[in-house]
Parts: C-alpha cells; structure tokens; sequence
C-alpha cells in the first residue's frame, strides 16, 4: 500500500446535485412516492437504453455524458441492476464524464448472441464481458467502478488489464476469489450469510429462484440493507431486470462455480489460475463499506494489502447497506471524482 488519497477531497457532494442533474443527462420521471431514499432514486430510469454486440454478447447499456470525455464503467451485482447507478451516472457525467452503465449477462437487456453459447456466470468471463464492451466501444481505459458481482468484475479488470483501468472504486474491496477457496468452510455464523448459496446448490434451489426470484430479490434488499428504506417503485424498476431468459441460468451457474459444484468454461482455465493467486491491484483505488452493510463482507484490514498503488478505504455511515452506490450515491460519485483526480 502506498501513499493515500488527498483526504481535503472527501467533500461529499449533496443531494441539490442530484436534481440539478437529473433531468439534463437522460434520466426519465415516474410517479412519485419514494420515502427515505436516496434523492429522487425511485422517480428515475436510463432512456434511452443503447445495444451493442461485444463478443459473445449483446450488451443493453445505458450512456451519460459528452461522449469525449473520460470514461467511467459502473458494474451493478446481484439481485440488482443499472439503477443502483441512477443517482451516481448523472453527477458524473455534469462533471464531464462519459459514464457507461451495463447490464451484465443475465440481466435486463442482455442476451447471448448465440444459444449454443454456455451459460455461464464464472468470474473471469464476467470480466471478460466488460473488456468486449471497451472493445466494441473503441475505449481504451477506463476507471471502473462496481458492488457485488460489479465490484469483483472490476477487481479483476484492474488485476488482469491494468492498462484498461484508470482507477478503481470498489465496494467491500478485494472481492476476487477461486474455486479452491470457495472449498474451503467458514466458521458457522458466517456460513449462515451465505445460506443462499447452499440453497442455489439444489435443484429445488435452482427451482424455487426461478418460481420466486422477485420475492427472493426482495428478501436479499432487505438482509443485505437493513436500514434502505426503498419503495415498490425502487425495486419493480429493478426487478424487471430479472427476467432476462437467462438470469436464472447464470445466477446458479455463479454460485455453484464458486463452491467448485460447477465446471467453468476450459478456455478461462489460465485466467482463473492467474486470479487463483490472488494478484495484487496497482492502479488507483479507492474502497467503499457502508456502515450496516449485511451481506459478508471481510474487514477492510483483511484485505489492504492487495492495493500496492495509491489506496483509500472509506466507511460510509449512516445506515449504509450493501448497496451502496443506490443508497449513498454522493460518496460513491465523489470516491470515483477522487480516483479520477489523483
């Protein structure tokens, strides 16, 4: 680890931002009626959404932001989607920021091009997704921002291709992990946080996300942020994104690779020996952990030493949950302004 971020740059940003920017980059109302969450969060959605075949894929994304300015990538987890990035894309692009938010396989818009293609929800392909998208998008680096499935996919966008990642902004940090480890028990209490996993490890539990994926995207929102107060409106917006023919195919396919239940695709072999090791990130990074954040999540500590570039942790309080860049999207914005800046 070496040497930090200018602490005189962690201003955060208020929520008169977030209004002043709304209407002018893109984002659309719907009826009113969120309560204690972030500004304006359920009244917005990306239109109009863009397409765009990158490599095994036909990306459904959303675009903010003069389209010569620096790019910045913003990667969604699971159950989530693209408008965990309603509130953090528009402060972006007013600061001049061409700001790309994808759906990631299986999720809302995304397809595969071709149906013989392996569904498959292995880490390294994941990334792999995103380098295609830069590909496609004739973008050479970017700084890359994400939480969940996001945060691991940037991880290893900027351990692997440096050379494509600006910077970084990571929720809960160093995410990337192997099959081996995920092999591995934990102790009891933690193993209770990742009953869903367990659950994903059974037919019946490939059967019951299917029949119930919007109840059990709703029962994850909750656990992971106990103190998100989000409306219908919030969460319908998103749950559409769940009925991508594929979600419920890749979901599983993710959870069971991770436990070594699955089999990834041969051809990422080399790459998931490489993240085996556990590759130390240069770039710039700064790492992100709300104050009551429920899904597992390892202590900063644990994990500080894999940042040999410039590094920060931050912690963001106020009955911050798992979702951070949707319920804290100031901080979120202002950590990728921080990167962006040094």
């Amino acid at each position: 680890m070496s040497h930090e971020f200018d602490s005189g740059r962690r201003t955060i940003l208020g929520a008169a931002i977030l209004a002043a920017t709304a209407a002018e980059f893109g984002l659309v109302g719907s009826p009113a009626g969120a309560t204690n969450a972030p500004a304006g969060s359920a009244q917005k959605t990306f239109a109009p959404l863009h397409q765009i075949e990158a490599g095994s894929l036909s990306v459904s994304y959303a675009e903010l932001g003069p389209h010569d300015g620096p790019v910045v990538i913003l990667l969604h987890g699971w159950p989530y989607d693209i408008h965990s990035f309603a509130d953090v894309a528009p402060i972006l692009a007013a600061r001049g920021f061409r700001v790309i938010v994808p759906h990631l396989r299986g999720f809302g818009a995304t397809r595969f091009l071709s149906a013989q293609t392996m569904r498959n929800g292995q880490q390294s392909v994941v990334a792999i997704d995103i380098i295609d998208l830069l590909d496609a998008l004739k973008i050479d680096s970017a700084i890359v921002g994400g939480f969940d499935w996001g945060a691991r996919t940037a991880d290893i966008i900027a351990a692997l291709w440096p050379q494509r990642c600006r910077g970084l902004v990571s929720v809960s940090g160093y995410l990337i992990g192997s099959q081996q480890a995920g092999k591995m028990p934990l102790p009891p209490e933690a193993e209770l946080q990742w009953w869903y996993q367990y659950y994903f490890a059974t037919e019946r539990g490939r059967t019951g996300y299917d029949k119930y994926r919007r109840e059990f995207a709703r029962l994850i929102w909750k656990l992971a942020s106990p103190h998100w107060n989000f409306d219908d409106a919030t969460f319908d917006r998103s749950a559409a994104s769940l009925d991508n023919p594929d979600h419920v195919a890749i979901v599983i396919h993710n959870y069971r690779w991770r436990l070594g239940l699955a089999e990834g695709d041969p051809k990422y072999d080399e790459l998931e020996k490489r993240l085996a090791t556990g590759p130390v990130i240069t770039v710039p990074t700064i790492t992100l952990e709300g104050d009551a954040n429920g899904a597992p999540h390892l202590p900063s500590g644990a994990y500080a030493n894999k940042f040999s570039g410039k590094y920060a942790h931050r912690v963001i309080v106020g009955g911050i949950g798992h979702n951070l860049p949707q319920e804290a999207a100031p901080a979120f914005a202002q950590a990728v302004l921080d990167v962006a800046a040094n």
